[in-house]
């Protein structure tokens, strides 16, 4: 009889553990009872919200550190190149011309125009000294552009002035015929689409006929008072090859505008034209630099070879 007893007891208890769940919580293979909340809610706490949180805890300081890096710049991955002892070859350089007494300062675009006649006529007057810079100095193009002054230099008197003539007016520039020929068909476009007045885009400055990108930009800058790039001529390519300025030996003054303007502050873009030219015209000359009397010496990488 005590033997048959104590089998029943176990048997009730047995069945007594299954009714309310205490086993599947003990093996965490059995899902919990529906009906049983009190069961079922001490189980949520016991298991599940704790995953939950430590998985999103994980993701969360990932986001910010990644942020964090970002916003500070301290990716170690990207550095930002720029030429070595720059900052002190350009202080050089402006001491060096600090007298302003280069062509360029006395003779460039800045000088080439009427400031007494309408904006307009002033712009265009710029436009066209511009146009008959290349590839000629600045006592040159002064000379053309006070002979065109003299006979009223306007988009219409260039227009009625024949050709024999005003290839006459503006010689000896250089590649003079062809020049000619492209102030005769950009003057005609300023008159037909643009009233006279010379456009206030860089690309529709660069698509008239005879404009370059180095022209472009000193349009922009002096005609319009608007910074959109880094003129760059013939002597800004030579002094910037010549002081590494660049991270590679550029080609063509197009190349070496892309490649300075990925490194040299945009506050120094309108500086840079000028102060290179009168540098170049004085002292780091294409043939037999200066190289004695330049503050560069020591600095300057190619200096050397010459």
């Amino acid at each position: 009889m005590k033997a048959a007893a104590a089998a029943a007891a176990r048997m009730v208890t047995r069945s007594q553990s299954r009714a309310t769940g205490f086993g599947s919580l003990g093996n965490g293979e059995e899902p919990v009872p529906p009906g049983n909340g009190e069961v079922a809610s001490e189980g949520r706490k016991n298991h599940r919200p704790i995953k939950r949180q430590r998985k999103a805890q994980r993701l969360h300081v990932a986001y910010e550190d990644s942020d964090a890096e970002k916003s500070k710049g301290t990716d170690p991955l990207v550095t930002a190149w720029e030429p070595q002892d720059w900052k002190q070859q350009l202080a050089n350089i402006r001491t060096m011309r600090s007298r302003k007494d280069a062509p360029v300062d006395q003779l460039g675009v800045e000088h080439c125009y009427d400031p007494s006649v309408p904006p307009k006529v002033q712009r265009y007057q710029v436009l066209l000294s511009l146009m008959l810079s290349s590839q000629t100095k600045d006592q040159v193009t002064a000379g053309a552009m006070q002979r065109l002054r003299a006979r009223g230099l306007t988009v219409d008197s260039i227009l009625q002035t024949d050709d024999k003539t005003l290839g006459e007016l503006i010689y000896p520039v250089g590649f003079w015929r062809s020049k000619v020929k492209f102030i005769k068909q950009t003057s005609a476009i300023l008159q037909q689409r643009y009233n006279g007045d010379i456009p206030a885009s860089l690309a529709e400055l660069v698509a008239l006929p005879g404009v370059g990108p180095k022209m472009a930009y000193l349009a922009m800058a002096v005609a319009w008072g608007t910074v959109s790039g880094i003129a760059v001529d013939t002597h800004v390519h030579r002094i910037a090859n010549r002081l590494r300025w660049t991270k590679k030996m550029t080609k063509s003054p197009e190349e070496t505008r892309v490649a300075l303007e990925e490194w040299l502050p945009r506050e120094l873009w309108s500086e840079i034209n000028g102060l290179l030219v009168g540098f170049g015209q004085q002292i780091c000359l294409p043939i037999h630099p200066r190289c004695q009397t330049c503050l560069n010496q020591a600095l300057c990488p190619s200096a050397q070879s010459f």
